[in-house]
C-alpha cells in the first residue's frame, strides 16, 4: 500500500514551534510522515531565512517525543555534515525516542554557498563519501551486541567500534535519491531500502527506477525489496483563488509551476497526478510543501487526496 508524507524546507524560515505544529497537523489529517531537508542556508531570494536554520535531527528528536504515529526523517542529510559514527549514534538514539519511527535519508551533499556559510569542509569527490558512509552507517547497526564493527577505507576508519547505541527497529530504512543515471542506482540497490526521485517529470522518474530494478537485479537482489518513490513540490486548494494565494506566498508563477513535476490544482487534479504514479509503482509519495505556516494546506492534501488516493 502506498504511503504518503509530507515534505518540508525549513531552512527557507520556520522555528521548531512551526515545524511541531505542522508536523502535528499532518499527523491529525492523515498523512504517514514528515520529512524535512537537511540545509543550514536559505535558497533563493523571495524567503529571507530568518529566524535562521533549525538543525534537521536536533528537530526530528523532538518530533519524535510530540508526535506518535509519523515516520520521520530527513530527505537528504549530507555527508559533509557529520561523520558516519556520529551520524549513526544521532540516528539510533533519535530513532529509541521516536519508539521505532525514524528514517535516514543520506546524499552526497551539493550547496556550496551553506558550506561557506558555516565553515563545513566541501570536498570534491563526495559520492565516494557517500558510499563509505552508507557502509559504515548499516553496518555499525547490523553488529552483533557483544561484537566490534571496523572498517579501513579511504576516508573513513573505524577500530574496534562497540556499534552502540542500538536503533529499536531491526533495520531503519536508509533512502538514497537523485536522478543519476549509474552510481546512484546502483547506491541505491547495494545499500538503500528506498530510492526517491525529487522533482522530476514523469518520464524521469519511470527511467530512473527501472533503472534501480535493474541494478537490484545486476546484484541479485530482489528489485521488490526496493521501494521506489517521488517527491513533487505541491499547491493545491479548493479553488483556483486558493492555489494562486498560496503560489503568491511562496513566490511562485502557477503558470509556469503547473507542469508534470509537480502537484498543482484541485483534489481531482492531484489525485490524477498521483493515481499515475502509484500505478507505476509508487510505494511512497512526499508531497512537498514550502509554507509551513499554512497548516490549511496540510489539512486540505490529507483530508481530501489522500482519501481518495487511498480509496482508489
Amino acid at each position: 500500500m502506498t504511503e504518503f508524507c509530507v515534505f518540508t524546507e525549513p531552512q527557507q524560515g520556520a522555528t521548531y514551534d512551526t515545524q511541531l505544529s505542522f508536523a502535528q497537523q499532518a499527523e491529525t489529517s492523515g498523512f504517514d510522515g514528515f520529512f524535512r531537508s537537511d540545509h543550514y542556508l536559505k535558497m533563493g531570494d523571495f524567503f529571507d531565512g530568518s529566524p535562521g536554520p533549525t538543525d534537521a535531527w536536533t528537530t526530528l528528536a523532538g518530533l519524535a517525543r510530540e508526535t506518535t504515529t509519523l515516520r520521520l526523517g530527513t530527505l537528504v542529510s549530507s555527508v559533509t555534515y557529520r561523520t558516519p559514527g556520529i551520524l549513526a549514534i544521532q540516528v539510533a538514539q533519535v530513532d529509541q525516542m521516536s519508539g521505532g519511527r525514524i528514517e535516514l535519508g543520506l546524499g552526497t551533499g551539493w550547496f556550496g554557498a551553506e558550506h561557506a556559510a558555516y565553515g563545513i569542509p566541501f570536498p570534491p569527490k563526495r559520492f565516494d563519501l557517500l558510499e563509505e558512509q552508507l557502509e559504515i552507517v548499516t553496518g555499525l547497526w547490523a553488529t552483533p551486541a557483544g561484537e566490534t564493527y571496523s572498517f579501513d577505507g579511504s576516508h573513513y576508519q573505524l577500530t574496534d567500534s562497540p556499534a552502540l547505541p542500538k536503533p529499536v527497529q531491526s533495520t531503519v530504512p536508509v533512502i538514497v535519491g537523485g536522478a543519476g543515471l549509474k552510481r546512484t542506482p546502483m547506491l541505491a540497490a547495494r545499500h538503500a531500502t528506498e530510492f526517491n526521485i525529487p522533482f522530476q517529470p514523469e518520464d524521469v522518474v519511470f527511467d530512473r527506477w527501472g533503472r534501480a530494478r535493474a541494478a537490484c537485479e545486476e546484484i541479485g537482489r530482489d528489485p521488490e525489496t526496493l521501494s521506489l518513490t517521488v517527491a513533487l513540490t505541491t499547491l493545491g486548494g479548493a479553488t483556483e483563488a486558493d492555489v494562486a494565494r498560496r503560489a503568491a506566498a511562496t513566490g511562485v508563477d502557477v503558470s509556469a509551476f503547473r507542469d508534470d513535476h509537480t502537484f498543482c490544482g484541485s483534489a481531482d487534479e492531484i489525485v490524477d497526478r498521483a493515481g499515475r504514479l502509484i500505478e507505476n509503482g509508487a510505494s511512497r509519495i512526499y508531497f512537498q510543501m514550502i509554507d509551513m505556516t499554512d497548516l490549511d494546506h496540510v489539512a486540505f492534501i490529507g483530508e481530501e487526496v489522500l482519501p481518495q488516493l487511498r480509496g482508489a
